[in-house]
């Protein structure tokens, strides 16, 4: 599985805004307010998906012996939290293109109460949805797999005559 790329995210989220700004310019007045239930959502789905990370990198990345006390990780553990890590980031930068486009298009109508308050609530879903991409990004970040140790007394390593075993 490839890391989730940068760019991608942005595409997703540019095409996204797009649509909205498209759908909100025939729609707007025919739309209710904006409801601000989005943000606390993403901002509680970042925190946990921070605090899992946090949690997954310091058992894989930690000291050779781990923590103590530690549940070991099972094998399939990982795919399974990288693949929830990528969906969150990909619904994330979805969500948070939608509400770009609508903050687009309310921005200008800022002194009007409705507009003004959907500009508001956009604003902080946009920012939760990012909060919430930073948070996944982590997540997939702290599933990779920890660097092998480098043993210099390896045999199998090549001596510096080219050939393999043990040294003289």
């Amino acid at each position: 599985m490839q890391p989730t790329k940068q760019w991608a995210l942005l595409a997703i989220a540019a095409v996204c805004a797009a649509l909205a700004w498209i759908v909100i310019k025939f729609t707007f007045a025919d739309l209710a307010p904006l409801p601000w239930t989005a943000v606390p959502a993403l901002i509680l789905l970042a925190i946990g998906e921070f605090g899992f990370g946090r949690n997954l990198a310091q058992r894989l990345h930690g000291p050779p012996d781990g923590r103590p006390g530690a549940k070991p990780i099972q094998p399939m553990a990982i795919p399974r939290v990288v693949a929830l890590a990528k969906a969150s980031s990909a619904a994330a930068a979805a969500i948070g293109g939608l509400a770009f486009g609508f903050l687009v298009y309310t921005i200008p109508l800022l002194d009007k109460p409705v507009p003004g308050h959907d500009a508001l609530a956009a604003a902080a879903t946009m920012l939760a949805a990012l909060a919430l991409v930073l948070a996944a990004l982590y997540l997939e970040r702290a599933c990779r797999a920890p660097e092998p140790p480098e043993d210099e007394d390896s045999d199998d390593q090549p001596s510096a005559n080219g050939q393999r075993g043990r040294r003289s």
